[in-house]
């Protein structure tokens, strides 16, 4: 049985993959900082073993690697919703912090995995559409997602034949929207899936399914994959 450790897979697209690897009979690891979401993981299927983890504590990440041991892929589903806005008007300690909240956590989490992940196993990191949409507003959110993207490649040559990918979704209904109330939120949905080739947002399961093909594929290897319904 292969065991599949989920780094803020307590919510959205995160435990939707947990809970598709549970179903097909994996042992999955999600990890998560609110106790509440822990327990949500814990409802959504018996399988999934939910352990509190703060991703931005060196320390603890550490020492939960060391206690789990061995296992074969690694899945970074870890988010942050600060780094948006205007260049002009942006507060960059605002953009400092979704670094903080994104991207070195990501960093100090693959490091403290390797001494543990099987070397023909795999990290797979979910970075977003920002990347590359080109969209006012987004410039912080594409540094912070361009700067997990551009590594891809390079990490994937320095760490075979253990494969590393980034999967990018575009506009996805999950928790990450929540800095939005109800109106606003629906109206940016709709205002997003008038430029959407298939018509409509996505949901974590369009992102979980491309995630699992990710992993069980073992001939991809230092890519981003895109998953945003033909985004313009």
């Amino acid at each position: 049985m292969e065991k599949i450790i989920i780094a803020g897979g307590t919510s959205g697209i995160g435990l939707a993959t947990a809970k598709l690897f549970a179903e097909k009979g994996a042992s999955v690891i999600v990890t998560g900082r609110r106790e509440d979401k822990l327990a949500k993981a814990r409802e959504v299927n018996p399988g999934i073993n939910a352990i509190p983890l703060d991703n931005t504590d060196n320390t603890s990440l550490k020492e939960f690697f060391a206690r789990t041991g061995h296992f074969h892929h690694l899945i970074l589903t870890l988010s942050s919703a600060k780094g948006a806005g205007l260049f002009a008007t942006m507060d960059l300690a605002e953009l400092r912090a979704g670094f903080d909240g994104k991207f070195w956590p990501h960093l100090q989490t693959i490091q403290a995995a390797l001494p543990y992940i099987d070397k023909n196993g795999s990290i797979t990191i979910i970075s977003a559409a920002s990347a590359t949409a080109v969209l006012p507003g987004t410039s912080g959110l594409a540094a912070i997602n361009g700067a997990l993207e551009v590594m891809v490649p390079i990490l994937a040559k320095e760490l075979k034949p253990l494969r590393f990918n980034a999967v990018s979704p575009g506009v996805i209904d999950t928790e990450w929207w929540d800095f939005l109330n109800k109106e606003e939120r629906k109206a940016t949905f709709e205002s997003y899936a008038k430029g959407i080739g298939v018509g409509r947002i996505g949901n974590p399961q369009d992102v979980s399914n491309l995630i699992e093909t990710v992993v069980n594929n073992s001939y991809i290897n230092g890519t981003v994959l895109h998953v945003n319904g033909g985004l313009l």
